[in-house]
């Protein structure tokens, strides 16, 4: 095919066709070097040579991701089912009914997760695959500085997104006083901080597992981060702001941290400053993990204004679900697309297969390109998962969830509808950051994990609503039946 005879014309130097006969001799003068950004620089002189060590991207059939993928993926989705049992449970606590505004906080920060975490392990992973974390003093460098930026970005965002959940309950006219306000910005910088620090460290453990074990990162890094990403954070939001909440009448306590954590700020960028791309990062990465934030919080205050309506019972069990899984896979393709262009092109070179900025969506998902390939095992994923998620919600909230036919139908065509426009998006914003000579694992993953919690979040709201209509309808229909028939 038209990609894998480009990866061939790669291997056997440019410009050359590919011949019978043996191939040519290879020198290991003539390998290149891996640049700081995880980019191949050749000489032009010389054709690219693969590492021995990494396997051609073709040779990844649809069986291969689909086994990869699926484990984690259910796994993930496991970890998402619980998070939306445990916000159920934590919708009732004291401090979430008198603060209303830590509701709207919910998808933002959780969303911090695929803003940060996911774009750490695609990062990482991106690094694991083009040979950056092999030596050991540069694998020391990598991780460390890659930590601490994260750290800078969850303590900063979490700050934001408290302003931004203050922000958007104003505008809905919810009352507010200093106490409330300090309790939130407290909780969400500590419980920003606290889950970057304990994922960023697991992500770490599982990139380096995960190249000693062969295994493609890409595949199983990210859905970790959003099965374990939502428990932990969830978790740590509760139990921190419920402490605030205990002890609001310690005036000082919430000012207090919010300061100690912003004085932190410069140590982590000192440890950052040894890896020059990471800086980067810090001086170029804000405004997408910022607007994606902007993003999440409109989600939540869509589920702020819907979680407490009859009409809309089971939105909290289902919010982090259905935003979780389409964030979890948009994030995977992402990640796979970003790893392909680092390992045969060059930042601001597009290959020639991929070089209309927005493709036909038959290309995207119907091709036998690699990352179409992909792109079709994501999405067969889609409904079988949900179908399983939803059964074991079942089983654990039982009578209390509903059990239409109608609304289980409508979750599952919102959930493909989600996806398949992530997916799509996904391929069309790599190209244009590639082109760009941005790093996609950067600039990429936070918007569409915050466009998925929005289309999560709207299309879950918005089936609640339609099958609350019909079995209105319906209902009023069964009454007008009985009142016609004579006595």
């Amino acid at each position: 095919m038209e990609g894998t005879e480009t990866r061939q014309r790669r291997l056997e130097g440019y410009g050359r066709p590919a011949e019978p006969g043996p191939p040519p001799s290879l020198s290991t003068a003539g390998l290149p070097e891996t640049s700081e950004d995880g980019c191949l620089e050749v000489p032009e002189s010389q054709g690219v040579v693969p590492k021995p060590v990494e396997a051609e991207p073709s040779a990844e059939t649809a069986w291969i991701i689909g086994l990869q993928v699926t484990l984690p993926f259910m796994f993930a989705g496991l970890g998402l089912s619980w998070a939306g049992l445990l916000l159920n449970h934590f919708q009732h606590w004291p401090v979430f009914v008198e603060v209303k505004a830590l509701m709207t906080l919910v998808p933002p920060l959780v969303g911090l997760k695929g803003n940060l975490e996911m774009t750490l392990a695609s990062r990482l992973s991106t690094a694991a695959n083009t040979g950056q974390i092999d030596d050991p003093q540069e694998k020391h460098r990598v991780i460390s500085s890659n930590l601490a930026v994260v750290q800078v970005q969850a303590t900063i965002v979490g700050l934001l997104a408290a302003m931004a959940a203050l922000l958007l309950g104003a505008l809905a006219r919810e009352e507010l006083d200093l106490t409330k306000i300090t309790l939130l910005c407290a909780s969400s910088v500590l419980s920003a901080f606290l889950a970057a620090f304990a994922l960023g460290m697991l992500m770490v453990c599982i990139v380096v597992g995960a190249r000693k074990l062969r295994v493609n990162p890409d595949n199983i890094a990210t859905p970790i981060a959003a099965s374990l990403g939502d428990l932990i954070t969830l978790s740590i939001l509760a139990l921190v702001s419920s402490f605030f909440y205990r002890h609001r009448d310690t005036w000082y306590l919430s000012p207090l941290v919010c300061i100690g954590f912003m004085a932190l700020i410069p140590l982590w960028i000192l440890i950052a400053k040894q890896n020059p791309s990471i800086m980067d990062i810090l001086k170029f990465g804000w405004f997408p993990i910022i607007l994606a934030m902007v993003i999440s919080s409109f989600g939540g205050l869509i589920l702020s204004k819907t979680i407490s309506k009859h009409q809309y019972k089971g939105m909290a069990i289902f919010t982090p679900v259905i935003c979780g899984v389409g964030g979890n896979l948009v994030a995977i393709q992402t990640s796979r697309i970003s790893t392909y262009l680092h390992m045969w092109s060059t930042p601001g070179v597009l290959p020639l297969q991929m070089k209309r900025f927005c493709p036909n969506p038959c290309s995207t998902f119907c091709t036998s390109e690699i990352n179409s390939r992909s792109a079709r095992v994501l999405l067969f994923l889609v409904v079988p998962g949900h179908l399983i998620f939803f059964y074991i919600i079942y089983l654990v909230e039982g009578q209390s969830l509903t059990n239409s036919k109608t609304f289980m139908g409508l979750y599952l065509l919102a959930g493909l509808i989600q996806v398949t426009i992530l997916l799509y998006l996904a391929e069309v914003m790599v190209r244009l950051t590639w082109r760009q000579a941005l790093d996609p694992d950067n600039h990429c993953i936070p918007y569409l994990t915050g466009l998925g919690d929005l289309l999560g979040t709207g299309l879950l709201a918005l089936c609640f609503l339609i099958d609350w209509l019909l079995r209105s309808k319906g209902e009023l229909g069964g009454i007008s039946e009985l009142v016609s028939v004579p006595p």
